[in-house]
């Protein structure tokens, strides 16, 4: 098989991918507005079938390109969708309350949305990006990113758990707000521990590519922001027991700055990291 005919079955999972992820969205809704279990159960299933084809389109672009599908706007999108799927496929089975899926599957499709509004040409790699680095690197940087999407998920399903009437369904399948404040956190730590390994190992490519570790271009510098973000929210809720709300919030501000350093930075201020 050519590689122009592997990228031809990328094209037909990724919308395949877009449709299930569309279809998980909506049953989760229904899940959360009529109450139907069954429509829980069955989003589940429909997001890992989605993963499961999302993998396989990674998989295939990868083959046809001739490369890790990580090196320009629509792979990294992708990317960053598959990551937040996994992220929330792990915790999802941890501790299972499905009503996470109305909060995360949203997140999910505008990224994956956002992917398919880009360019998905094949081009020839800049010399800057032919590193055994790169794989390194930016699947850290997904994981780290998915992890992050969780944790904004629960975040804002803290923020609005106190509005929620009490009853049989919500505690049943939403967990209550100590137990939130602790799934964010551990998500947190999670992506704040691979966004660690995401600077250090930039810092180590970029002295290779450019001879300098550090060049403050704007995504190395949002990158820090970010990073500061999240250490900040660690440092309060271990030396002075920051929890609850103002955790919450802080969280949901850090995945914000998560999104501008992926997008914003790249759409107005350009860089030397323009190309992802």
């Amino acid at each position: 098989m050519g590689s122009d005919r592997f990228l031809q079955v990328e094209n037909g999972l990724f919308t395949a991918v877009m449709v299930l992820y569309l279809a998980a969205m909506v049953l989760y809704f229904i899940f959360l507005a009529v109450k139907r279990e069954k429509a829980g159960k069955a989003a589940g299933y429909v997001m890992a079938a989605g993963f499961v084809l999302h993998t396989a389109a990674l998989v295939t672009r990868g083959i046809g390109a001739g490369r890790l599908p990580l090196t320009n706007q629509y792979e990294f999108a992708t990317s960053f969708a598959w990551g937040i799927c996994l992220c929330f496929l792990i915790f999802l089975w941890k501790y299972r309350f499905q009503a996470l899926g109305a909060f995360v599957t949203p997140v999910i499709f505008l990224i994956i949305g956002y992917a398919a509004m880009q360019s998905r040409e094949v081009r020839e790699l800049m010399p800057a990006l032919r590193s055994n680095w790169l794989g390194i690197h930016v699947s850290t940087a997904i994981i780290s990113y998915g992890a992050f999407g969780v944790s904004f998920a629960v975040s804002l399903m803290f923020l609005l758990r106190r509005n929620m009437k009490d009853s049989a369904f919500w505690q049943e399948h939403i967990p209550d707000e100590r137990k939130l404040d602790a799934i964010s956190y551990r998500a947190v730590s999670l992506g704040f521990l691979f966004l660690t390994f995401v600077i250090i190992t930039g810092a180590i490519w970029a002295e290779r590519a450019w001879g300098s570790y550090w060049s403050w271009d704007p995504k190395e510098t949002w990158s820090l922001i970010t990073w500061i973000i999240y250490a900040l929210y660690l440092h309060l809720r271990l030396s002075r027991g920051w929890k609850d709300r103002s955790a919450a919030i802080f969280a949901v501000i850090g995945f914000l700055c998560v999104i501008f350093t992926y997008i914003g930075v790249n759409t107005l201020i350009p860089g030397i990291h323009s190309y992802a």
